[in-house]
């Protein structure tokens, strides 16, 4: 998910509260019912899984091998932000900071930090490679359906979000990214469903068909991550 300049004040503060300075508070009913009041313990676990993620997980180090190769090399410290956030999110990409933001409040495995890592990176070398302008809502329609496209569905998914079935089996993949894509663009965007959806379908066909850095979709429970990490070389990226 891209947050960027042209989403109205309220809607990006909500989202990513620190993004705007704001110093997260819980209250005490927040902390007896919701388990907050934790936010440095968590911090601490959100970075140590993303460590993790940068020396362990194929598909997170192939990302920072594209971004290398694209003249926008990752530093840790500098570039990935871990925060307290909506608990609609997971994390999300600054292009004026140029950092991603992983939610330590709702991504609190190793493989919910991968997905959302692997996620908002894809927005970053999207920014990277080709300068996208975030207030055309084609081109973050784009990014999105990029993201969906690569990171998140699988069948499984596709048939909770009830875009799958039995009967339209080679439609449910891209039925799920749009699905997914349209979520995205009116999360941060203040546009109507129809223009939303308008922007998804202007740019699915040639985005959809765009599998840079990977080279191909990656499948669950299946080797893709790690023959795409192994095949970076070929694709230009060391």
């Amino acid at each position: 998910m891209v947050n960027s300049e042209s989403v109205e004040e309220s809607k990006a503060r909500k989202l990513f509260p620190e993004r705007g300075g704001d110093k997260f508070q819980s209250n005490w009913l927040s902390i007896i019912f919701r388990g907050e009041g934790r936010e440095g313990i968590d911090k601490i676990k959100c970075e140590r899984n993303v460590y993790k993620c940068a020396i362990s997980s194929p598909i997170v180090k192939l990302m920072f091998s594209a971004l290398k190769a694209s003249g926008c090399p990752i530093d840790l410290r500098r570039h990935i932000s871990c925060e307290v956030c909506d608990t609609s999110v997971t994390g999300g990409y600054d292009p004026y900071m140029n950092q991603v933001v992983v939610c330590q409040n709702t991504a609190r495995s190793q493989s919910m930090v991968q997905g959302a890592l692997t996620h908002e990176l894809i927005h970053m070398f999207d920014y990277c490679r080709h300068k996208m302008d975030l207030h055309d809502v084609k081109h973050l329609a784009c990014t999105e359906v990029r993201a969906a496209n690569l990171v998140h569905c699988s069948y499984l998914s596709a048939f909770i979000q009830g875009t799958a079935s039995v009967l339209k089996f080679k439609q449910y993949h891209q039925n799920c990214v749009k699905s997914r894509a349209l979520k995205s663009v009116l999360a941060v965007r203040d546009i109507s469903l129809e223009d939303a959806w308008n922007a998804v379908d202007a740019v699915f066909d040639k985005c959809y068909n765009d599998l840079e850095p990977f080279g191909r979709r990656i499948r669950r429970k299946s080797d893709h991550m790690e023959r795409a990490y192994q095949d970076r070389i070929s694709m230009g990226y060391e």
